[in-house]
């Protein structure tokens, strides 16, 4: 009787199987997944309420309210965060014993990332859906660009953020224990949305960060989404967002990928 070698499932079958997984876990964890949709709206209300001032300038006040400015790079901030946990996920799949079960089975480690990064992006447009919904409701958030023009901001939000996730992947393939993760994650991320046209004008930020903005890559993610939502013009300026995530992602599953195959645990 001649012996048949299972060679496994295809690749598409792997990222589907794999991404399902991972929003089962993430969706049935009720707790976590309310956290995870109230964690944003609070910050959008703080933010909001905290600097509600700056508003009556006359850089933000082409804008509209305050509100208006600062929605979009807040849809952003959420996907930055998110693409963090998509490393801390990572990291606690690989603790938990769950990845070096995958490495028994012939299946390909990129599928593993890859469903990663595609179960935290669908996770990515539940948090950004109820965010511009609390912001509509409670806060008066007035998107210029209409209906299209929002769902345009958030879809390139998605895809920053899915890119995104793939540097914070790299970065957990590297560390080797949810601390380091952690630090290394907030060194990056503050600076990075501080030094950039988040929280403010371009016009009234200091020099020297002004100067930092101009090489901030999240600047033209969040210029980029903050046009299209507020039907500003728009430029080159979605091209260069997405060319900058596809640099991001390209360099990301790369390391990720080179590092993951080469890990032992």
């Amino acid at each position: 009787m001649t012996e048949i070698a299972w060679r496994g499932s295809g690749f598409g079958t792997q990222v589907r199987v794999l991404t399902g997984r991972s929003l089962r876990a993430a969706f049935a964890d009720r707790s976590l997944f309310f956290f995870s949709l109230l964690q944003p709206v609070v910050l959008l209300l703080l933010f909001s309420q905290v600097f509600d001032g700056i508003g009556r300038l006359p850089e933000v006040a082409r804008y509209g309210a305050y509100i208006d400015f600062l929605m979009p790079s807040t849809l952003v901030n959420i996907a930055l965060t998110t693409a963090m946990s998509s490393g801390a996920a990572l990291l606690t799949e690989t603790y938990t014993g769950f990845v070096s079960r995958l490495r028994g089975m012939p299946i390909s480690l990129m599928s593993v990332l890859l469903a990663r990064t595609l179960a935290d992006t669908a996770r990515l447009a539940v948090q950004l859906a109820v965010t511009l919904l609390a912001g509509v409701a409670l806060l008066g958030f007035s998107p210029g660009g209409g209906l299209l023009g929002t769902v345009t901001a958030v879809l390139l939000t998605l895809v920053v953020g899915w890119g995104l996730s793939w540097v914070f992947l790299a970065v957990a393939t590297m560390a080797r224990k949810p601390e380091t993760l952690q630090t290394v994650s907030f060194i990056a991320v503050f600076p990075l949305m501080f030094s950039s046209t988040a929280y403010m004008p371009p016009d009234v930020l200091p020099a020297w960060v002004r100067a930092l903005s101009t090489v901030n890559p999240l600047t033209y993610a969040i210029d980029a989404v903050r046009s299209l939502s507020l039907g500003f013009p728009v430029g080159g300026a979605v091209w260069l967002a997405l060319a900058l995530t596809a640099a991001a992602a390209l360099a990301g599953a790369a390391l990720a990928g080179r590092n993951f195959r080469r890990n032992s645990f």
